[in-house]
């Protein structure tokens, strides 16, 4: 199995910055791509950012420019950098990753999300 850790949120001001981390462990063969969520109160889930295998990123337009996804392979985490936060960041921020297991099965994972808050 496959187990996806988020890590860093907090209550910042608009304009801070805050960096989350998601730590993959488990029966990992090879992760094919991993992503962050957000989900606002009350708002669908929608799509931040994702890295893949080769390193190719792609952002949702609300964030690009502001937000910045990289990886250490060696640990398996995963890290997104956000700055110039605005309220409208505020939301339940989840990790997704694609993954092959040991046993070569594909496994689609979530982590348990974590909250980021931007009020003054």
């Amino acid at each position: 199995q496959v187990q996806l850790v988020e890590s860093g949120g907090g209550l910042v001001q608009p304009g801070g910055s805050l960096r989350l981390s998601c730590a993959a462990s488990g029966s990992i063969f090879r992760i094919d791509a991993v992503g962050w969520y957000r989900q606002g109160l009350g708002k669908q889930r929608e799509f931040v950012v994702q890295i893949s295998s080769d390193g190719s990123t792609n952002y949702a337009g609300s964030v690009k420019g502001r937000f910045t996804i990289s990886r250490d392979n060696a640990k398996n985490t995963y890290y997104l950098q956000m700055n110039s936060l605005k309220p409208e960041d505020t939301a339940v921020y989840y990790c997704n990753a694609l993954v092959v297991t040991t046993s070569r099965s594909a496994h689609d994972s979530w982590g348990q999300g974590t909250q980021v808050t931007v009020s003054s």
